[in-house]
């Protein structure tokens, strides 16, 4: 089947993709690329929805959206039972309040050259996260294609998000959320496998993942390989609030794992004990808490991108 199945978060970007929606529906028609529209109503159904027309036949899938639509529609892709996953293409235009995802793959901010790229079809095969975490005392999976966050980061993803769904999130409400939050978060006792690795200290925040950015543009795993089949780790142990501040626009270029609180690793599976409830976003989308369990599966999707990621 030709025709490209398309998801449309119409909350995407504070409601933006259904204000822009005719446009963009617009310069596909203009370009040539024939699909069927879709519209996800709750969290989660970008997961049901790729899910059931995958199974339906469709291999081609544009999502209109941000990283959090994104990766609820490659957990679809892995669900469904009737392709391997690199058999389903995968594109993007980026109507988000982050694009991270976008951000490592040079895919446009702007509708038409990220339709023409679409159009162009330059593929990616890039590797894929999974993380078994726990929701009310019950192991949950969830496959992520960029970045997950702990400690500090899932806290100030979790205020963040809450904005959102009163219409008031996007990256200046995350960028508040990392200083207002510092004066009530508390350190977390940790031990860290990363392989056959243990490492033990407080943990003020982590990401494990595959790409580099998160947070509307912050390079937090600065060496992240999506090609490279390992997981990329940071952890920032328990550091002074004066040092985070002073450190907050080292983020952008990924120059803070110079302090000596950070330490960054890599590994193909990570697990995470925690002496209290330490929670997890994973993709900007929160879920739920540790232990934590990572895996790499190396070289699983097809993704349609504007240029090699970096």
């Amino acid at each position: 089947m030709q025709e490209w199945l398309v998801i449309v978060n119409p909350n995407a970007g504070r409601r933006k993709a259904e204000k822009d929606w005719k446009q963009i529906s617009y310069l596909l028609v203009k370009n040539d690329i024939p699909f069927k529209s879709v519209f996800t109503e709750h969290r989660d159904h970008a997961v049901k929805l790729a899910k059931k027309f995958i199974e339906a036949g469709f291999k081609k899938i544009i999502v209109v959206g941000g990283d959090g639509t994104f990766s609820e529609t490659v957990n679809g892709v892995f669900q469904q039972k009737r392709y391997l996953p690199t058999e389903i293409s995968l594109g993007m235009i980026p109507v988000g309040t982050g694009n991270d995802w976008a951000r490592m793959f040079h895919i446009p901010f702007q509708y038409k050259p990220a339709i023409k790229i679409i159009r162009n079809e330059m593929m990616f095969i890039q590797d894929v996260g999974k993380v078994t975490y726990m929701n009310s005392d019950h192991p949950v999976e969830r496959y992520f294609v960029n970045m997950t966050g702990m400690g500090y980061d899932a806290l100030v993803a979790e205020k963040t998000n809450k904005q959102k769904e009163r219409g008031k999130g996007g990256p200046l409400s995350y960028m508040y959320n990392i200083f207002s939050s510092l004066f009530s978060f508390k350190n977390i006792r940790y031990e860290i496998t990363i392989d056959d690795k243990k490492i033990k200290g407080d943990v003020f925040s982590m990401n494990i993942g595959i790409c580099k950015y998160n947070g509307g543009g912050m390079m937090q795993l600065p060496f992240a390989d999506p090609a490279d089949g390992l997981l990329d780790v940071t952890v920032i142990n328990k550091v002074g609030r004066f040092t985070i501040i002073r450190n907050v626009k080292n983020l952008y270029d990924g120059s803070f794992v110079k302090i000596p609180q950070v330490q960054t690793f890599q590994g193909k599976t990570v697990h995470v004990e925690s002496a209290r409830k330490m929670y997890l976003e994973a993709d900007g989308e929160s879920l739920g808490h540790s232990p934590f369990t990572f895996e790499i599966l190396p070289a699983s999707l097809k993704v349609i991108v504007g240029g090699l990621p970096g």
